[in-house]
């Protein structure tokens, strides 16, 4: 059973805690984190990129010289793609690049990155996050105490306005709840910090 250290706001180290074997011990499954992540930045792309073709640019309507006789090659609209401003053939158009996973797919995926995160000694335990005020300072004094440096991903157990408003503005940190994680968010931090009652949660959901 994985074991992981449970730490106070100020970096203390309080006590350890087992983690559930189903969520956070189990063999990483690269392929299938992999689709998650693939899914996860697909869903993301808003897909709004756009050309005109050849019947919406302005002008064209006249033919510009005659079918024959001229030496050149026949042409029936400035508008074509062979001409300056005229329109783009086969160009995109809006689109929407979602698409889903299946249900056991995306729990799999998660769970190999908590699995990936414990193995790698990634993820510490916040025993408990109180703040009294919306202070900055205060998230960034608790940061160093743990030694978390780079990309942290903080996971709250409930909506904390305060920690999430200290947090903002301190570059590569991010807060998440329990409901909201995603695959591309837990592979993609240095440090993965979650608050003891959010782990409760993790387990109670994804065992």
């Amino acid at each position: 059973m994985p074991t992981v250290n449970v730490y106070s706001m100020s970096g203390r180290k309080t006590s350890t805690m087992e983690l559930s074997e189903a969520v956070f011990g189990i063999e990483p499954n690269k392929t299938v984190m992999h689709s998650a992540v693939i899914n996860y930045l697909a869903n993301q792309r808003q897909g709004t990129q756009s050309t005109k073709t050849r019947t919406e640019v302005s002008g064209g309507g006249k033919k510009p010289w005659r079918q024959k006789g001229t030496g050149h090659a026949r042409q029936g609209s400035t508008r074509a793609p062979q001409w300056t401003h005229g329109g783009i053939a086969l160009g995109p158009k809006p689109r929407s690049y979602r698409f889903a996973l299946p249900k056991k797919v995306r729990r799999l995926a998660l769970k190999s990155a908590f699995s990936s995160k414990v193995a790698a000694g990634e993820m510490l335990v916040l025993s408990k996050l109180t703040l009294d005020e919306i202070k900055t300072k205060t998230m960034v004094s608790m940061f160093a105490a743990l030694k978390a440096e780079g990309k942290i991903l903080l996971v709250l157990p409930e909506n904390d306005e305060k920690a999430i408003l200290s947090t903002r503005n301190i570059p590569g940190v991010k807060t998440a709840l329990v409901n909201t994680l995603n695959v591309y968010d837990v592979l993609n931090c240095d440090k993965f910090i979650v608050v003891k009652d959010a782990v409760a949660q993790l387990e109670e959901v994804y065992k």
